[in-house]
């Protein structure tokens, strides 16, 4: 039975403490500190993973919806303590906390399961807000790409709201941060990728030219909105390509320009 929080300061959910100012606690690294997972569908994904759970906090009927496993502290409270606990009005009524995935081995992630099998990955560089990396996480799940590789300046794609916006999915995803950028992409290309910068550059070839059959490992670059991809990483890349659009729209958002190409490149 969840054990009932009557003071929104207990340190029993401290993990949830004050979310409104982010995930990590004053004086933490980037990218350390637990994962935080809004609402039950998202924790049901959670559950899946076999991530170590620290802790599940929510109100009474949300709570009662998960099939939480023995051992997992699990803590209940009516929908103000909850929203003073975390600093702001919960809509979804539950939340968990969990420890990070482990950082995959770069090579084993390049190689897959199969090295001979089809892969597709997806390379962000330069992204900074958290809703983007959730929506290309959660699209990246959906159209079958097979992991995300981030340069060392996108944000923590495991921040509260990314995770929120990926529905979770984030989660099932193999991610690595490429340490040495761009020159990590010449591993990407030794491990038999063919990379792919997409740009809306008026040189850039169409995107839909691209035969997903010839080129069965396809590692496709996406930039951040605005600036996009840098020179060095176009320049690093075998073929740069563009979503075709009608005159007078030059890009898409980089979450909808992601979803366009996995579809396109989908074999």
């Amino acid at each position: 039975m969840p054990q009932l929080i009557t003071d929104p300061r207990d340190e029993r959910v401290a993990d949830f403490h004050d979310l409104f100012a982010g995930d990590r606690r004053p004086g933490t690294e980037r990218g350390t500190g637990p994962v935080i997972v809004e609402g039950v569908t998202a924790v049901e994904r959670l559950l899946e993973t076999g991530l170590p759970l620290r802790a599940v906090y929510g109100v009474a009927g949300r709570l009662a919806a998960l099939d939480l496993p023995d051992g997992v502290p699990a803590y209940e409270a009516d929908k103000w303590v909850v929203s003073e606990t975390i600093g702001f009005r919960l809509t979804r009524g539950v939340l968990a906390s969990a420890e990070r995935p482990e950082t995959p081995d770069l090579d084993a992630l390049l190689a897959g399961p199969d090295p001979t099998a089809p892969r597709r990955i997806a390379v962000l560089e330069g992204l900074n807000d958290h809703e983007n990396i959730g929506s290309i996480g959660r699209s990246a799940v959906a159209l079958g790409v097979d992991a995300l590789l981030l340069d060392p300046t996108c944000a923590d794609p495991y921040y509260r709201r990314s995770v929120r916006v990926s529905m979770g999915h984030l989660l099932t995803l193999p991610v690595r941060v490429l340490t040495d950028w761009p020159g990590d992409l010449d591993r990407v290309r030794a491990a038999g990728y063919t990379t792919v910068a997409l740009t809306p550059a008026a040189d850039a070839v169409d995107l839909s030219a691209l035969d997903p059959t010839a080129h069965p490992r396809t590692a496709l670059l996406l930039g951040a909105e605005g600036p996009g991809l840098s020179a060095a990483a176009q320049a690093a890349v075998d073929v740069r390509a563009r979503i075709p659009m009608r005159s007078g729209v030059d890009s898409l958002g980089v979450a909808a320009a992601a979803a366009v190409a996995f579809a396109t490149l989908r074999s």
